[in-house]
């Protein structure tokens, strides 16, 4: 049997130094791994998107003109060569004045740092570089602790060694909040002294450099005893690391703050606008409010501001329709007709955000529909012309009774004079001859699509009802040869590096011909001048159609009141109406309102932009007559002359209408039955050839309309004897 072997005992000076070497080792492997992850780590904490500061979006004008800024941060990036090397030394001199010497972590800082914290038993001062700054700001909170402090290193360093030291200072000096709600130096410096912060002199951008410690005590409008006594601060340490001189540091010193509150805007003139501007970007360029919030986007918009601002102001001050509950609300829309640009575009009297934009609200458009949604497929059939005659009678279509505003029915009326009048029954009448389906398909392409299947399609009387937007589009075929388009209100979206990401494109449709749609023009030009539009006044041309939507249960008042037409220029709508519904929400006055406050509009801007007095006629197309009014004859008289033997002739005489297109039949009663025995055209005589002095014979004079067809009431009897 063998004997195990003992290992010799280990000598006494291995067993002293074991234990010791195996915890330097661990002390050592550990220091360089956290060392290392010192090194590295910071990737981790650095977020690529968080880099890419919250930034203000602006919209503007084609010319340049900022309207609104869109912010959740009221940033605004500047380039570090845009910022003076002055202003850029202050914030060094101030904050880190070993900025350019360390790789982010300046160790005599934070040795300096931890002293005195050991002393005080506290965390009573910090030793962060700008660049550790950057990164507490950026990427962590302001918690007070080793675990922050130390993941505040660890992006700082990560942050050297990725970025230049001008791009880390750039980052900087645009993320620093400065109070006022101003974040970045561009918009602290706008801020306070109403000005670029490139023209900031030195002792302004000293200033500006002390502010960030604590933006509420140093702020030169609340606290100017402490924001002077900050800055001089600033301007000591400038001197002490030799940026300026001592001679122009007391200089500067005595200097007076220079701040110049910046003028805020209360008007809201705009606001309608930028509201549809960035429902827009949402919508067509799926770019939402929040993006737009941080995005640094520039939205350049079609908006005219002369003739905004004209529209805003009437529509805050102009006459409206009277209604039950005070004030009545109302919107108001104007597009280029050539284009589809949205010139102005009004929400309410006196929009601002939040509220509703009642210009992109549905409601129920009245009678400014029957062009659309009647006259204008009508025409577009061979079958009816703008004399075609329609049936002008209270009539039911099973539940549907249709009647018109003023009680009145003639029987038979033309199409056109149905336009000029705005009667229901016609309409109505002849949305059943067409059919539904037919007049759908029209308002289908019109933009104008809906459920409805009633004949109240003709009156406007819909579930859900048009935009004043929509219906200032769709009233553009007529305006444009019958071509419709989109309107919209950006032109063009902008990056915030400068690059064009989205651009308007325009399409149009073909909806109507354009024998159509001049038709259609000098029927509404004629209901400007002559009919249901007459209120108001404007100098120039301007075709338009009234609308009134009754209310539902308050009889005889109404609910919505439009006025929707074009000149050669322009397209628009004005609706007056209440957000409200119910019993005690109602009119108690009409289209009369809208009508004569778009002509207001509408005058104003031809002050500016003198407008033009005609409509020009597309090529092909023909002019229509004017329609014939036929007169009231009451004066009818016959005399006899004598002509021969045993022969005499008579003459009937009466007073001719102004209208000298009119024909008047000379009818022979006999009885109950009347025989057309001759006419004349345009005047007011017609001579009887023969007949017996001893037969005496009666007649009739009608006046006759060669257009339409219609004739009039007869004269009063004429007996020649």
């Amino acid at each position: 049997m063998k004997t195990k072997l003992k290992a010799p005992p280990m000598p006494r000076w291995v067993r002293r130094v074991k234990w010791p070497a195996v915890i330097v080792t661990a002390f050592v492997f550990f220091a360089i791994i956290g060392f290392l992850i010192i090194l590295f780590g910071g990737r981790f904490i650095v977020s690529e998107k968080d880099l890419a500061l919250n930034t203000a979006s602006t919209v503007e004008t084609k010319e340049g003109e900022v309207l609104e800024r869109i912010y959740t941060e009221n940033r605004t990036l500047v380039d570090i060569d845009d910022i003076p090397a002055h202003v850029q030394e202050a914030f060094i001199a101030i904050e880190d004045g070993r900025f350019y010497e360390h790789s982010g972590v300046d160790f005599k800082a934070i040795l300096r740092a931890v002293y005195r914290d050991i002393i005080a038993m506290d965390k009573v001062e910090g030793g962060s570089t700008i660049t550790q700054q950057l990164a507490k700001n950026l990427f962590l909170t302001n918690e007070k602790s080793w675990m922050r402090k130390t993941k505040e290193v660890m992006a700082a360093i990560h942050l050297e060694r990725k970025y230049t030291k001008d791009e880390i200072l750039e980052l900087y000096l645009n993320t620093i909040y400065f109070g006022s709600g101003a974040y970045g130096v561009e918009e602290a410096s706008k801020t306070y002294f109403n000005t670029s912060i490139k023209d900031l002199t030195v002792a302004q951008g000293a200033l500006l450099a002390g502010l960030p410690k604590a933006p509420n005590s140093y702020s030169p409008f609340d606290h100017p005893e402490n924001a002077l006594n900050r800055r001089n601060t600033v301007l000591a340490r400038m001197e002490a690391l030799d940026m300026i001189a001592a001679e122009e540091m007391v200089s500067l010193q005595g200097a007076t703050l220079g701040e110049e509150r910046r003028e805020e805007k209360e008007e809201t003139w705009s606001n309608s606008y930028v509201d549809a501007a960035i429902r827009e970007a949402e919508r067509v360029y799926h770019i939402s409010r929040d993006e737009l919030k941080r995005g640094g986007y520039k939205i350049v918009v079609e908006m005219d501001p002369d003739i905004q601002r004209i529209a805003a102001d009437q529509m805050k001050n102009g006459e409206f329709a009277p209604g039950s509950q005070g004030e009545v609300e109302g919107a108001f829309t104007l597009m280029n007709q050539k284009t589809g640009a949205v010139a102005a575009l009004v929400g309410g009297r006196d929009f601002k955000h939040g509220e509703r934009n009642r210009a992109l609200t549905r409601k129920q458009p009245g009678s400014v529909i029957k062009p659309l949604s009647v006259y204008g497929p009508a025409l577009m059939d061979k079958k009816y012309i703008p004399y075609s005659l329609l049936v002008d009678e209270e009539r039911s279509y099973g539940d549907y009774t249709p009647r018109n505003y003023d009680g009145n029915y003639d029987g038979f009326t033309s199409i056109y004079q149905a336009i000029i009048e705005s009667k229901n029954a016609p309409a109505v009448w002849l949305l059943d001859q067409m059919g539904i389906d037919y007049a759908k398909k029209y308002l289908d392409d019109l933009g104008l699509s809906t459920e409805d299947e009633g004949l109240s399609l003709a009156l406007g009387g819909l579930s859900e009802g048009y935009t004043p937007l929509q219906l200032t589009e769709a009233y553009r075929s007529f305006a444009n040869e019958g071509k419709v388009t989109n309107g919209y209100t950006i032109q063009q979206i902008i990056d915030r590096n400068g690059e064009v990401i989205h651009q308007h494109e325009q399409t149009e449709k073909q909806v109507f011909n354009k024998e159509t749609a001049w038709n259609m023009t000098q029927m509404l030009e004629k209901t400007v001048e002559t009919g249901t539009a007459q209120a108001g006044s404007f100098p120039k041309a301007l075709a338009g159609k009234t609308g009134t939507q009754q209310h539902p249960s308050v009889e005889g008042e109404n609910k919505d009141a439009w006025f929707v037409g074009y000149t050669p220029e322009y397209v628009g709508s004005l609706w007056m109406g209440y957000d409200q519904s119910g019993d005690d929400y109602y009119l108690t006055g009409g289209s009369e309102y809208p009508t004569a406050l778009m002509k207001s509009i509408l005058s104003e801007v031809d002050d500016q932009k003198d407008m033009t007095a005609s409509f020009k006629r597309p090529e092909g197309a023909e002019n229509l007559p004017e329609p014939i009014t036929l007169p009231e004859i009451t004066d009818a008289k016959g005399s006899v002359s004598f002509g021969g033997f045993r022969i005499v002739s008579g003459t009937i005489e009466w007073t001719p209408g102004d209208d000298d297109r009119i024909i008047y039949r000379i009818y022979e009663k006999g009885g109950d039955d009347k025989k057309l025995v001759g006419d004349v055209k345009g005047e007011g005589e017609y001579r009887v050839s023969t007949f017996s002095l001893l037969n005496p014979r009666t007649y009739v004079v009608v006046p006759y309309d060669p257009l339409t067809g219609l004739e009039g009431e007869p004269s009063n009897e004429v007996t020649v004897n």
